[in-house]
């Protein structure tokens, strides 16, 4: 289908303000632009029955984290949900939006992890520092109240990658993990696989996906690690159920879905589910695009599917319910194509 009306609406907003690329900023302005941006497109900010920032040890120091927590008794399951911005901007602030929602909807507890970010400190600086967070709240569990049996780890983009990393190092050396939420995760870093066209300057395009590699890469070589590139691991056997979330005009589209077919091919189960019309970052503006929040949605819709207890039921804490998720959509092949969308500009769509 067409761009949906929304985004048209958001990108001739962009045009009007002259937005400029978060590429063609310094470090310093992309970074504070970037949580601007999605501050300004996420929509009204939900209460959380418990918001804290603390802190656990990681690989060169202590790591911010910062933990939302429904209403409710007992470990709960957990989400640990790493943030996007090409693993070069962002903080725990930047996903606030998204892990209040996916807590009060899902009834799960959610921890984002403040990892290190390139080029201060590139591959795989972030990658460790998100695994070891996991690992921690695995082995502290009665300290953050998560119930290490419940364990689900997820992002966007980059945080995508990084969640798709993490069940890798996971699978090899624990801790045992419960389900992956990737929403239009990179995969394959190789600089020749990059997307071709994709050249509109308003929204996430090639250029975007090449500057955030430099940062994250400064050696190409290590594009063909399987922590840089999770399509590239040899196997892919025993990890985590799956929710991979993409869009129809995202440079990372084909290699998300990709991965998601990976996944299927080694028995791993797995819902792939695009978004029609939509564009990359529309995840994190549910206050812009009305199909991020359905993204939203149907995100907590699988966490309460992974965080249900093995005997079944409910989990535990105070979820209400939060929408028809996508996989009622339309079905292409093995796609499920995600329904509809609304009106709106403004937020972040090109970091």
């Amino acid at each position: 289908m067409p761009l949906d009306p929304q985004v048209v609406a958001y990108r001739a907003a962009r045009a009007a303000a002259g937005t400029p690329p978060l590429y063609t900023q310094t470090l310093a302005e992309a970074r504070a632009a970037d949580l601007a941006a999605i501050r300004a497109g996420g929509g009204d900010v939900e209460p959380v029955h418990e918001v804290r920032d603390t802190h656990v040890p990681g690989p060169a120091g202590d790591l911010p984290v910062r933990v939302y927590r429904p209403a409710g008794d007992g470990p709960l399951p957990t989400l640990l949900y790493f943030f996007g911005g090409g693993w070069t901007l962002g903080s725990v602030d930047t996903a606030d939006g998204i892990c209040r929602r996916l807590a009060n909807a899902s009834g799960g507890q959610v921890v984002t992890v403040g990892y290190r970010l390139a080029p201060e400190q590139p591959f795989p600086a972030a990658v460790h520092d998100c695994h070891a967070a996991t690992a921690w709240i695995a082995a502290d569990a009665e300290e953050f109240g998560a119930d290490p049996e419940r364990l689900v780890v997820g992002g966007d983009s980059a945080g995508g990658n990084l969640a798709a990393a993490v069940t890798l190092l996971a699978r090899a050396t624990g801790p045992r993990l419960a389900g992956q939420l990737l929403v239009y995760p990179n995969t394959d870093q190789r600089a020749d696989r990059a997307p071709a066209g994709d050249e509109d300057p308003l929204l996430f395009n090639r250029h975007s996906v090449d500057w955030y590699r430099r940062h994250y890469l400064p050696d190409p070589a290590d594009a063909a690690d399987p922590l840089a590139s999770p399509l590239l691991a040899a196997d892919l056997a025993g990890l985590p159920p799956a929710l991979v979330v993409t869009a129809e005009y995202d440079p990372l589209r084909e290699e998300g879905e990709r991965y998601a077919e990976r996944l299927r091919e080694a028995g791993v189960p797995v819902t792939l589910s695009r978004y029609p019309g939509m564009i990359h970052g529309f995840f994190a503006m549910p206050g812009v695009f009305d199909a991020g929040r359905r993204a939203q949605d149907e995100a907590a819709a699988f966490l309460r599917d992974r965080f249900a207890p093995a005997g079944g039921g409910s989990p535990p804490g105070d979820a209400r319910p939060a929408g028809e998720p996508a996989a009622g959509g339309e079905s292409a092949g093995d796609v499920v194509v995600a329904a509809g969308a609304g009106s709106g500009p403004g937020g972040p769509a090109d970091g």
